[in-house]
This record gives structure tokens, C-alpha cells and sequence, in this order.
């Protein structure tokens, strides 16, 4: 049978370069199950330099479009811009009792994506973070049995160079259709620049935060003998994070790109809780990497985690999620809730009935800032005979805040280094945690609320070793944002600092979880 072959009639080429940056450790795994861990790394198998392939890119963009217009629950269809922009297959989800020739005539509204997204092979790496994790027994408090895994990481800092071609093909609607895609694209590259989009695994767990500084921008129009040469003799440097010789005279700028940003409405509805915390007493979350690299490391040491090519330390988005899952269990089980209402919030996986749900509460990576590094030696003790056991002497190495100028220059002093600290009238160790609730409803809000107060008043530790005092937070200031309300608590002098109608409002919160929550 003899076919027409339907072809494209490309009038306009649109080529975007620019440089991705991780924020965040970053897992881009490459699906072996064998390897020197759980989970490694993607790497090219010519230059052995980490691999981010196109179709990563291409899914956390056209999710971020479809999230942008429609919100989290709503299904995509054609009419959405990231269809459009993306492509789309929707007549396969049509096809039920339909005869041949009516599955033929949903396909031909299939549309092919006019975006080509080329992979990106990152910059040299020198240093791979690995990352321990565990499954916790809510009910003993300790590791799950064959619970363990650990993942490698890609380092903040790790450069990408990106490149898009947008097409733009000949049609009754040109015009229509040519503002359309080139403001889907805006959009999508204005999120990239905002570091709205997350790429790889746990993304909802502060892994894959990423930014692109700036855009270059290149517009042909094929239907012109001199752009037509200019594109066929466009250089491809690929695997440079900028071209040298192109022509300056089809080089938009990134404004061009901010006129065309699509005028629809951010139909995500999310809460967000920032929250700044000192430290009250020594925190300890174990890492299984030394990134110091001590010359005579201790057994544990805290986890840190690069940052400009530094190793910081951090409280991670793992570890975060776990004490609250916790808690918010425990809070539940004593008011007589369902358990469900933890499970739409942080997510479940049921291995037996092979049903899993993600998080609707993201929770970011934080870093410790101003801190201090104190090794300390532990003994196990015979509690028959009182005295040590033998070979069971160990060092953990925590990390301290420092309350005084003094102590801080006099401990500093005896490590052999003085660090140099933003803060001159006070080191005082602080953390910044970044919670993200989507679909928030009323009575989540009341119970998040409960989980911020426990945090606030040191009653949740976070890290191990919790036993002997250690993971205990002060708060110092919240600020909660949700659509167009704004709450803020602070703390000064050990007294809390809210308005009347702050608290009277959030304490609506907290009694709808209690009467309406299921």
C-alpha cells in the first residue's frame, strides 16, 4: 500500500545554549545493578566525564511546563504547552474500542516534539560524594534489617553545557503556533535560570537543585539565503560550555527571551516554610565518606558535603525527612489518626501490593554554617564490672556551635586554624531549613505546624546519638508563605515574637488537623 510521506517544512531554527550548574549533590544513576555501590554514576564511555542525557532533561521540563499550567493532579492533554512544545502520544489512551481506521485517524493527531534537547557531558570531576542511607523502624527506632543502600553523587559545582534547537515549521496558523512554542520554551528556560527545576533521583529530597546563570540565543530564519548559510555553517563545539565564532548579528539577548514569557497564570498551589535554627548542643549525622580527609580520621565523622569545590557541613534532605516522618507518625498515633494522612504527605512504597506514592513535602539540603569540629573519644563500659571494655574504645567527630567570640578564637586556636566567619559579633552556629508542602490542605498545615514547634523548641534532635544530647535545635526565625498569606515567628531573649492575628491564624490551623483531619 503506498503511503504519503508527510514532511516538515522547517521555516525557523532557534538554537539555546548555556551552562547547567549544580546547587546540590546530584544522583544521575546509570541503571547497573552491579557496581562498587547501590547506585552509580552515569559516566560517557569515551571521556568517562558524567553523562546527562537528553531525555532527562527533556522529563523534568516538559514536568515542570505541565505543573506550571495545570497544577499536580490534572492529566496532560494537547491543548497543554508542554504537548505542544514536547510532543505528544495521547491517542494511544484513546484507542479502546475502536475499530482500525479510527485508531489510524486518532494517531495522525500525534505530533512529533519540535525541541531537540542533545545530551550533556559534564565537567572533569575530581571528587564523588557517596551517600549512605537506611530505612528507620518506626516502632524500635533503629535500622531496618537489609535496609541499607548508598548512592553516588555528583558534586555542587559540576557544569553541564546545554543545547536546544527549536523548530519552526511552515503552517496555516504560523504566527499562532510560533508564539506558542517560543513562549513554552521562555518558560521552561526561565525556571532553569530561577532554579525552579530539579534533575536525577530524590529530587523532592534536595538532591539535583541546579541553575543556569545565562542564556545564548540564536534565531534563524531558513527562508533567507544568508540565515540559511549562517545555520549550515553554525560551529557545534559540543562538549564547550560557549561557541567562539558564531554570528553576533542572530544573537538575541536575554531579554528578547523575558518579553516572550507566557502570560498564563503559576496555577501551583504550594506552601513554603523557611526556618532558621542555632545549634543547642553537638550534631552528628554520620557520613560514609571522609571528604576532610583527616590524617588520623575518626571511627565517625559528621556528613559534609562539597560546595565550591569545599567541603561544608550539611543537614540532609534525607535525614530531615526521616525525623519528621517520625514525628509526624508519633503525633498522629497519639491522637488516634489515620496514618494515611503521613502517607500523603512523605510518601510510601507497599513492596507487597507493589503500590508506591511520592512526597508531596519536599524538603531541601541545608548547610551548618559557622561551625567547629571536636573530636571526641567514647568507651564502651561493663556495666557487671564498671570498668572498659577492651577494644572498645572509639571517636566521633560532631560538629559544635560556638556562643562566644572568645571560646570560638581559643578553640580555633588550639586546632591550628582560625576561620573566618561572616558574623564578627557572633559565631554561632545556624541552619536554614526549606520545606515545600504541594496541595497543601488546611489541616496538613496544622500538623506541619506541630512538627515545626517541636523543632523549634528542641524537643525533635535530628542525627544520631540523640540519646546523649546531641541534633537539639533553637529556633530563631520562621517564615511561612502560602498563596497570599505571609506568617512570620521569631525569637529574641528566649521570647517568642508574633503578632495577634499570626498566632490566632495558625492555631486555626492546628484545630482543623485536629477536628478534621481523617
Amino acid at each position: 500500500m503506498n503511503r504519503t510521506r508527510e514532511e516538515r517544512h522547517i521555516i525557523k531554527r532557534i538554537i539555546v545554549r548555556g551552562v547547567l550548574v549544580l546547587d546540590t549533590p546530584t544522583c544521575l544513576g546509570n541503571g547497573d545493578a552491579e557496581g562498587a555501590t547501590d547506585m552509580m554514576l552515569l559516566l560517557d564511555s569515551i571521556s568517562h566525564n558524567p553523562l546527562l542525557t537528553g531525555s532527562s532533561i527533556t522529563g523534568a521540563l516538559r514536568n515542570y511546563l505541565h505543573e506550571y499550567q495545570c497544577d499536580y493532579t490534572k492529566s496532560e492533554s494537547r491543548d497543554n504547552i508542554a504537548a505542544k512544545l514536547f510532543g505528544d502520544l495521547f491517542a494511544y489512551k484513546d484507542e479502546r474500542n475502536k475499530n482500525e481506521a479510527e485508531k489510524i485517524a486518532l494517531r495522525e493527531k500525534d505530533t512529533q516534539s519540535p525541541l531537540i534537547i542533545h545530551d550533556a557531558i559534564g565537567s572533569t570531576i575530581h571528587n564523588v560524594e557517596i551517600r549512605d542511607g537506611v530505612k528507620i523502624d518506626g516502632a524500635t527506632g533503629t535500622a531496618s534489617d537489609k535496609a541499607k543502600y548508598d548512592l553516588e553523587l555528583l558534586p555542587a559545582g559540576t557544569k553541564f553545557p546545554l543545547n536546544f534547537e527549536l523548530l519552526i515549521e511552515k503552517d496555516k496558523d504560523k504566527d499562532k503556533d510560533e508564539n506558542e512554542l517560543k513562549q513554552a520554551l521562555a518558560l521552561a528556560l526561565e525556571g532553569l535560570k530561577n532554579g525552579e527545576i530539579a534533575i536525577g533521583m530524590k529530587k523532592r529530597r534536595g538532591f539535583g537543585r541546579c541553575h543556569v546563570d545565562e542564556w545564548q540565543v540564536w534565531e534563524f530564519d531558513l527562508t533567507k539565503h544568508s540565515d540559511l548559510i549562517a545555520w549550515l555553517t553554525f560551529e557545534r563545539p559540543w562538549g564547550k560550555p560557549y561557541a567562539t565564532k558564531l554570528p553576533s548579528d542572530k544573537l538575541l539577548s536575554n531579554t528578547h527571551l523575558q518579553k516572550l514569557k507566557v502570560d498564563k497564570p503559576d496555577k501551583r498551589d504550594r506552601l513554603f516554610i523557611t526556618a532558621k535554627f542555632q545549634l543547642a548542643s553537638p550534631l552528628l549525622i554520620r557520613s560514609g565518606q571522609d571528604l576532610i580527609q583527616h590524617k588520623c580520621s575518626p571511627d565517625v565523622v559528621h556528613l559534609h558535603s562539597y560546595r565550591k569545590d569545599k567541603p561544608e557541613p550539611v543537614v540532609s534532605g534525607t535525614s530531615l525527612a526521616g525525623v519528621l516522618w517520625h514525628r509526624a507518625e508519633r503525633i498522629v498515633n497519639t491522637l488516634d489518626k489515620n496514618l494515611q494522612i503521613v502517607y500523603d504527605l512523605f510518601g510510601f512504597v507497599k513492596e507487597e501490593s507493589k503500590q508506591a506514592k511520592a512526597s508531596r513535602l519536599v524538603i531541601h539540603e541545608s548547610l551548618i554554617e559557622n561551625t567547629v569540629d571536636i573530636v571526641q573519644s567514647r568507651i564502651a563500659i561493663d556495666r557487671f564490672t564498671g570498668g572498659a571494655y577492651n577494644g572498645a574504645l572509639f571517636q566521633e567527630q560532631p560538629v559544635f556551635s560556638i556562643s562566644k567570640k572568645e571560646d570560638s578564637q581559643k578553640i580555633n586556636k588550639v586546632k591550628g586554624k582560625l576561620k573566618k566567619s561572616s558574623n564578627t559579633s557572633s559565631n554561632t552556629a545556624h541552619i536554614k531549613l526549606e520545606l515545600e508542602l504541594r496541595q497543601p490542605k488546611e489541616y496538613e498545615i496544622g500538623l506541619l505546624l506541630l512538627l515545626l514547634k517541636d523543632l523549634w523548641t528542641g524537643d525533635l534532635p535530628i542525627g544520631g546519638t540523640s540519646s546523649i544530647g546531641r541534633g537539639r535545635l533553637q529556633g530563631v526565625e520562621a517564615t511561612i508563605v502560602w498563596q497570599q498569606h505571609k506568617w512570620v515567628i521569631s525569637e529574641e531573649n528566649r521570647k517568642l515574637l508574633i503578632s495577634n492575628q499570626d498566632k490566632d491564624e495558625m492555631e486555626e490551623f492546628v484545630k482543623k488537623f485536629l477536628e478534621q483531619a481523617p
